[in-house]
């Protein structure tokens, strides 16, 4: 999944992001199903390219 297929200007922030996937993972029990994991790729993504932004922006 590239990380060019994430909208630009995501409003969600990297901590948002973050406790989504915490949440994810604590509602599978630790093992995802294959929606699951997908759902898991799109917010690892989302999350990096928060991560990505916040960078920019303090440099």
């Amino acid at each position: 999944m590239s990380p060019d297929s994430v909208a630009p200007g995501s409003v969600r922030s990297a901590a948002e992001l973050n406790e989504q996937i915490r949440s994810l993972w604590s509602r599978s029990g630790g093992s995802l199903s294959a929606q699951e994991r997908a759902e898991y790729e799109l917010l690892v993504v989302e999350w990096a390219a928060a991560i990505r932004s916040r960078v920019i922006e303090a440099a």
